[in-house]
């Protein structure tokens, strides 16, 4: 366990962050879920909406340091690909 002042608060704001940042992970995969609802029912104008909506949301998550930049962009693509693909 942490011993000195200064190792306890970096304990403490760790679990801070963990906890926004567990948050965070939690609403992209919220709609991400809703892309591949939306990809599952075959209506193309919901998958698009719900694509529209989710690909701000995974960037916000890169620039907050949750996800990786090409992760983010990797997952963009396969999304936006299947979308497409139900034309």
């Amino acid at each position: 366990m942490a011993n000195s002042p200064q190792a306890k608060k970096r304990a403490r704001q760790n679990e801070k962050r963990f906890a926004v940042n567990k948050a965070r992970r939690s609403r992209i995969r919220t709609f991400l879920r809703n892309v591949e609802e939306a990809i599952e029912s075959g209506d193309k104008e919901a998958a698009t909406a719900a694509l529209r909506a989710a690909q701000p949301e995974l960037m916000r998550g890169v620039t907050k340091g949750v996800y990786h930049k090409n992760t983010a962009s990797r997952k963009v693509s396969r999304l936006s690909a299947r979308v497409k693909a139900l034309g």
